[in-house]
């Protein structure tokens, strides 16, 4: 695939990492094309590797000669992407490579996620280890997997894996800001065994479908008021009671840690009530448009005649329980820290809902970086399910990183990024889960720092990277990396 999009771009050693990795498919629990393609580049460039049980690398490279007792420093970033796409793009995350695209000084992706999440991050730990420019020390290059979808990679890295004690964190998306601190975050999945029957003699089957949402990151997103398609259907299922119908099944999200964009329940009504449920839908859209033309007006309510439906159908008090209950679900900031200006502390995502062969399956995911807060708002959300009859189960989660506002560090990077830009950065704490927390538990005494460039629409087909900022990023890594070098 042609990587023109890409040409003439700075530094163009990253940038052509970078496109290397984006022509490996690499899902999130299905990285092994991608750990394939690290495996082959080290061997290419003669750097020893490790690799344990669950798929995670670490590269060791050599320090640029004269510096070889300097502190060893680690690049880290995780090799899967969140694979997400229009509903009108046929895309098969698991075999082709992304296309990417320029727009306006930012690269892109045709209709999917482009994986600069955290693409950029491991191209850039890359792009040093074969850059003449760079000076640096001793350097680990550590490549976790399955970040995305549950931190698998930071939570089972083998004992051993790493030495250093300085870690640069390279999964940030706002350029000028050093993140010191990330919430710790649970899952909270239910399970409503099906009761069904079967579907009212005399009716036709329909879709109601819920697009054209942002959706977005779940923890980096969720204060920015955009629409949960699954709220919305349910909303829609909650005015068609007005009528007599039946819901054959409902569907919606595709991630946990993403604001679900697009949602669809299929139901069974009379011919002679098509006109009639068609208002109440079209009346529902403009009322629920009116409510969010600022943050995300490009919503779209369609009714349409359903092709091969299911023939069974919700008994109507199962159906309405499962309605009530993703109606009772909070959705959003459920607080703001007390510390930290703009910071969400505490956030739950209703995320997913599927239908299966025996059960409906639901799936929230709570955050906080007060542990004591996360674990109340999830037994918050699992009480909603306990009321409703669904058995459901939270899972053990991850541990949140605690700012360190004296790291040594830290100093470092603040003087480097004050002496190339002339201007102070930004010192914050990131309402998302980075594995900063889980490694500190790994190898205790790290000394951590988060950075990258600006990356807008993570995890969803809006993802772009802001082609400036990746430039000021990775003189930002070169300048950090000598500083630390000097130390010796």
């Amino acid at each position: 695939m042609s990587d023109s999009a890409i040409k003439g771009l700075k530094p163009e050693i990253l940038w052509k990492r970078f496109y290397e990795i984006s022509q490996v498919p690499r899902p999130s629990k299905k990285e092994e094309k991608i750990l394939d393609h690290l495996k082959k580049l080290a061997a290419e460039l003669g750097l020893e590797y490790k690799q344990d049980k669950v798929g995670n690398i670490v590269f060791k490279v050599p320090a640029t000669k004269g510096y070889e007792k300097s502190p060893t420093v680690i690049i880290q970033g995780h090799v899967d992407m969140v694979c997400e796409k229009n509903k009108s793009k046929k895309h098969d995350f698991e075999n082709e490579p992304i296309t990417l695209l320029k727009e306006d000084g930012w690269i892109t992706a045709d209709g999917t996620t482009l994986g600069s999440d955290n693409g950029i991050g491991v191209a850039a730990g890359l792009a040093v280890v074969t850059d003449k420019d760079v000076v640096h020390g001793p350097l680990e290059l550590l490549m976790t997997v399955d970040e995305e979808t549950g931190l698998t990679g930071a939570t089972n890295l083998k004992k051993g894996m790493i030495e250093g004690k300085i870690l640069l964190n390279l999964d940030s998306e706002e350029d000028g800001a050093f993140y010191v601190g990330c919430s710790g975050g649970v899952d909270t999945v239910a399970e409503f065994k099906l009761d069904l029957t079967n579907a009212p003699s005399g009716t036709e089957a329909y879709n109601v479908l819920v697009t054209g949402l942002k959706g977005g990151h779940s923890g980096l997103d969720i204060q920015a008021g955009r629409g949960n398609a699954i709220k919305i259907l349910a909303r829609a299922l909650k005015e068609l009671e007005k009528t007599n119908f039946a819901v054959s099944t409902i569907n919606g999200g595709s991630l946990r840690n993403a604001i679900p964009r697009e949602a669809e329940a299929t139901i069974f009504i009379k011919k002679s009530d098509a006109g009639k449920v068609k208002k109440i839908i079209n009346d529902f859209y403009g009322k629920i448009l009116n409510e969010f033309k600022t943050a995300d007006g490009g919503l779209k309510i369609e009714f349409t005649k359903a092709k091969d439906p299911v023939k069974k159908v919700f008994k109507k008090k199962f159906a309405q329980t499962v309605t009530d209950t993703l109606l009772a679900l909070p959705h959003g900031v459920i607080a703001m820290s007390q510390d930290i200006e703009g910071l969400v502390e505490t956030s739950t995502n209703l995320a997913t809902i599927i239908t299966k062969n025996k059960s409906v399956v639901v799936g929230t995911s709570q955050r906080s970086s007060i542990n004591s807060a996360n674990q109340y708002i999830a037994k918050s959300v699992g009480s909603i399910f306990s009321l409703a009859g669904a058995k459901y189960n939270t899972t053990d989660g991850y541990p949140g990183w605690k700012p360190n506002l004296d790291s040594k560090i830290l100093k470092i990077s603040k003087e480097v990024f004050h002496g190339l830009f002339n201007k102070e950065p930004e010192i914050k704490a990131i309402h998302a889960g980075l594995e900063c927390g889980i490694l500190e538990g790994k190898s205790p005494g790290l000394d951590m720092v988060s950075f990258g460039p600006t990356i807008e629409g993570a995890h969803s087909p809006d993802e772009r990277i802001n082609i400036k900022t990746v430039e000021k990023f990775y003189d930002l890594l070169k300048g950090i990396l000598k500083r630390v070098a000097m130390q010796n």
